[in-house]
């Protein structure tokens, strides 16, 4: 998260999030929890991730949608 330093409530950037507040926003939005073994396990498994080790948001979703259409 960033401060735009006005005083303000901090942002959220989507592009990159630690893995912690990847999970956070996920479990808020998603109605089931996402935990932050469940990510690692996604990211041990080919998900990309930034330089940093942060995750996109964007990124993370056009990979579960390429998985889901792998099938096992």
């Amino acid at each position: 998260m960033t401060s735009d330093h006005s005083g303000e409530r901090p942002t959220l950037s989507l592009t990159s999030l630690t893995l912690a507040a990847a999970a956070q926003v996920l479990t808020r939005t998603g109605g089931r929890p996402i935990t932050m073994a469940m990510l690692e396990a996604d990211i041990a498994a080919g998900c990309p991730t930034n330089a940093d080790g942060t995750l996109n948001l964007v990124h993370y979703a056009a990979w579960l949608v390429k998985e889901m259409g792998r099938g096992d």
